[in-house]
């Protein structure tokens, strides 16, 4: 950090000269790492591009269409691209799809029948599939209501795959397996391409015609390849998170084998359309222009995360990952283990936001959580986790999720009012 920035710190947002120190130190230390994470952007970037190239991406294909949306050939083309890109058979992207949560269920509707069994072998999901499953809240329509069984293998102590546990678990009903890639709210490594592809293997051994669904929010971008190539028969994901690059306003996608995609376009649409309609209002160019911008801005994200973790470590504070550790999602954990401690460093997050950042966050009881949760969030699209924000369930042991940062600076000015939130407070000392 150069002369004029650690002054503009001190008088502009009052950081103490200690944690300035310490913030030098800290980037110092994790200088090899980032390097690592520049190459898989380039490399990534590479690889959207070429994509974009191979479909014959045009201004053309920006446009929008009305009504049904027959014929939108710039719809056409951007799935297309994402089936390039994350070199699968098919893909569904679709503004509107509101969430990950629902390209998940997409899926799961899709493909699941009244007797099939559903195995989630990454414990339990993230909780707003809760009630999708039928785990929580009844007479909506879960999948439990439809006839369709569920099981779950949690994960090892070490938050490793149980694989005796899956052969086990595995049975003649079992038509799809959930793997979920990030560590959601729960306090474990989040899966890279390796450990999805040994899942995989396994998991195809026992039961060959079993689908494979992969939740990969918040993981792409962060390897040099996606789920699709070590095997998975499905992912999905949100398009604000790390595909839409910060510039995608709403939307999902779901990628894979092209008989699957077209079972969930069934389900977002009806059997018989599919992916044949759905109007695209204008949103193409963003969509386009957000996929382009994503391995840059995910690298942008994993710097800040890895730059967090080195600093709160020095702190004393856990953290998962570690600054050093091999990284599968963009997500940054970090352990706390009081209530005061987490909600100082939420509420200095919003006061680093470039948007309300006047706003204080207080913990609520947010729909689809079973406790309040505290979400610090100045974001310009709402709820957009590829922009800078910072989450935590109110219960012990009082973890912090912190994602996103369309740049480092971002991320890093975020931290440093955190932590000097925390300073004044007295709840650290340096």
């Amino acid at each position: 950090m150069n002369f004029k920035s650690q002054a503009f710190l001190k008088n502009e947002f009052g950081i103490d000269e200690s944690i300035i120190k310490l913030s030098n130190s800290s980037e110092k230390a994790i200088a090899d790492v980032v390097g690592s994470i520049d190459s898989i952007r380039e490399y990534n970037q590479f690889k959207v591009i070429s994509a974009m190239q191979k479909n014959n991406v045009s201004e053309t294909h920006f446009s929008g269409t009305t009504g049904y949306g027959y014929d939108d050939r710039g719809r056409e083309i951007l799935d297309l691209v994402y089936a390039d890109v994350f070199k699968a058979e098919a893909a569904l992207v679709r503004h509107q799809i509101v969430s990950g949560t629902q390209a998940l269920a997409i899926c799961m509707y899709g493909v699941l029948r009244p007797g099939d069994e559903l195995l989630s072998v990454t414990g339990k999901p993230y909780d707003t599939l809760e009630e999708v499953i039928g785990l929580r809240g009844t007479g909506g329509g879960s999948l439990g209501e439809f006839g369709i069984s569920y099981r779950q293998v949690d994960l090892l102590a070490d938050g490793g795959m149980d694989f005796e546990g899956i052969k086990n678990a595995v049975g003649t009903n079992t038509r799809l397996v959930l793997i979920q890639r990030s560590k959601g709210y729960g306090w474990r490594p989040s899966l890279n391409i390796s450990d999805i592809r040994k899942a995989v293997e396994y998991i195809k051994s026992i039961k060959k015609d079993a689908v494979i669904l992969i939740d990969n929010c918040y993981g792409e971008f962060t390897e040099e390849m996606e789920p699709v190539e070590a095997g998975a028969d499905l992912v999905a994901g949100s398009l604000i998170k790390n595909p839409g690059g910060g510039l995608a306003p709403t939307g999902g996608y779901v990628a894979g084998k092209k008989a699957l995609v077209e079972k969930a376009a069934y389900r977002l649409t009806t059997p018989g359309l599919g992916k044949k309609v759905g109007s695209t209002l204008g949103h193409s160019r963003l969509l386009f222009q957000g996929l382009f911008m994503a391995p840059h801005t995910v690298a942008e994200s994993l710097k800040g995360a890895v730059y967090c973790a080195a600093l709160m470590e020095k702190l004393g504070f856990e953290t998962s990952p570690a600054w050093d550790e091999k990284r599968g999602d963009i997500i940054q954990a970090i352990k706390f283990g009081n209530p005061d401690s987490l909600v100082a460093f939420c509420q200095g997050i919003q006061k680093g936001s470039a948007v309300d950042a006047f706003v204080t966050p207080q913990p609520w009881d947010m729909p689809g959580y079973d406790c309040p949760v505290i979400m610090a969030a100045g974001a310009f699209i709402q709820g957009s986790s590829i922009e800078l924000s910072a989450d935590a369930p109110m219960k012990p042991p009082y973890i912090a999720y912190m994602q996103g940062g369309l740049v480092y600076e971002h991320v890093k000015l975020g931290v440093l009012i955190s932590l000097q939130m925390m300073l004044d407070r007295g709840i650290i000392k340096i």
